[in-house]
């Protein structure tokens, strides 16, 4: 595999179809300290119901800042942060089971704070944590979000009518994680890496930013846990609501053409809707934050 494949698997990765805002309000309660894991760190916005944001691949708490402003005046969120992403450090997350330790470390916390329940939102790999999630804990999550994600990536590896699984995925997906840990102490442009991410150039230059603040070796194998991860199986079992965010360009693949997919890909789920973002990318809140914040406040209704 070449950089270009590594690359364009990244940006797949992250979008499953590749399709900052200004704060609507500074009237902000003040930000908690952070409390670190080993797998995640989380930062507490805000007072009021609980709410829980969990960023993607490679990607920082701060991929929410166009909507944490307002949403700190009526909710506690909670926003959190792999480790080794954004420049920390990354505690347990060199070793195998980083989405699991999101979970894990999640349900810990929430069982310290003294929260029952609460409203999860992910974006990407972050909307598969929050499904493996809801799974596992099924008390702890009142409904779930999954922005631009799906239950199982590999199934946008297939070729001709092939049909991906876990085990057939897993030496593509070693091959990957290995050259991208190879990046780590040595200096790469990460602005390929997100080129087909989002559709504004600020949004796509805001990414690489982050991209290359993130531990390859973090990301790679974060990256190689989502590709052989197939939670579509589990699908029937989550009876929360789910609602899943698809942005879609009339430049790409089209309306009709993205919902069809991503209906296919979730037909186990048994409570599900699905809300569309026109003319965006996989960074939806970047591309179209307006619609993207509208969409936050009906499902938090």
């Amino acid at each position: 595999m070449n950089k270009l494949i590594i690359a364009a698997a990244l940006a797949a990765i992250a979008a499953p179809l590749p399709a900052v805002a200004a704060p609507a309000s500074t009237s902000v309660a003040k930000t908690e300290a952070e409390v670190r894991m080993d797998h995640i760190s989380i930062v507490k916005l805000g007072s009021g119901s609980p709410l829980f944001l969990i960023p993607g691949l490679a990607s920082p708490r701060a991929v929410w800042e166009g909507i944490t402003p307002q949403l700190a005046n009526g909710h506690s969120v909670y926003l959190v942060q792999v480790n080794g992403f954004a420049g920390d450090t990354p505690g347990s997350n060199l070793e195998a089971g980083i989405l699991d330790g999101i979970v894990s470390d999640l349900a810990d916390y929430m069982g310290r704070e003294g929260i029952g329940t609460a409203p999860i939102i992910g974006h990407s790999m972050g909307g598969l944590a929050g499904l493996m999630f809801a799974r596992a804990h099924p008390d702890k999550v009142e409904r779930l979000m999954i922005v631009d994600a799906l239950p199982f990536f590999a199934v946008l590896l297939a070729r001709g009518g092939e049909k991906p699984t876990a085990a057939s995925i897993e030496p593509v997906a070693r091959i990957m994680r290995d050259q991208v840990a190879a990046r780590y102490g040595k200096p790469f442009d990460a602005a390929s890496d997100v080129a087909g991410l989002a559709l504004k150039p600020e949004s796509r230059t805001k990414m690489a930013a982050w991209a290359a603040k993130a531990d390859p070796r973090v990301t790679g194998q974060a990256m190689y846990e989502d590709m052989t991860t197939d939670l579509r199986p589990s699908l029937g079992s989550i009876e929360i609501p789910l609602t899943v965010v698809v942005p879609w360009s009339s430049t790409r693949f089209g309306k009709e053409q993205t919902l069809s997919f991503y209906a296919r890909q979730y037909s186990g789920a048994r409570n599900i809707s699905f809300v569309d973002i026109e003319e965006a990318g996989h960074f939806a809140m970047l591309d179209q934050p307006d619609a993207f914040r509208a969409i936050v406040k009906a499902f938090l209704k």
